[in-house]
């Protein structure tokens, strides 16, 4: 008994560490993206590409916010977007 325990609690933090370091990698994919290519992967599924001086810079920092949530991505992630999306003009 005390065996199977050994090697479940063995898999359990194998697994855990292997869990986070792949975490840790796509964290820093992330970072590493500008906000182009983030619009790309997170906006465009759904949207075209408007033009920057469509909106004012407060209305894109609105838009920002709202589809913070709704697309669920980071805040990093929502900063770099809007401010690709601001300079576009």
């Amino acid at each position: 008994m005390k065996k199977y325990l050994l090697i479940i609690t063995i898999g359990v933090v194998v697994s855990a560490t292997s869990l986070l370091i792949n975490g840790c990698k796509a964290t820093q994919e992330v970072a590493a993206k500008g906000g182009s290519e983030l619009w790309s992967e997170n906006c465009g599924r759904c949207h075209n590409a408007p033009n920057g001086s469509y909106y004012t810079r407060e209305q894109w920092d609105v838009i920002g916010t709202h589809m913070r949530m709704r697309a669920h991505i980071t805040a990093d992630e929502t900063r770099k977007i809007v401010d690709f999306l601001q300079s576009a003009k």
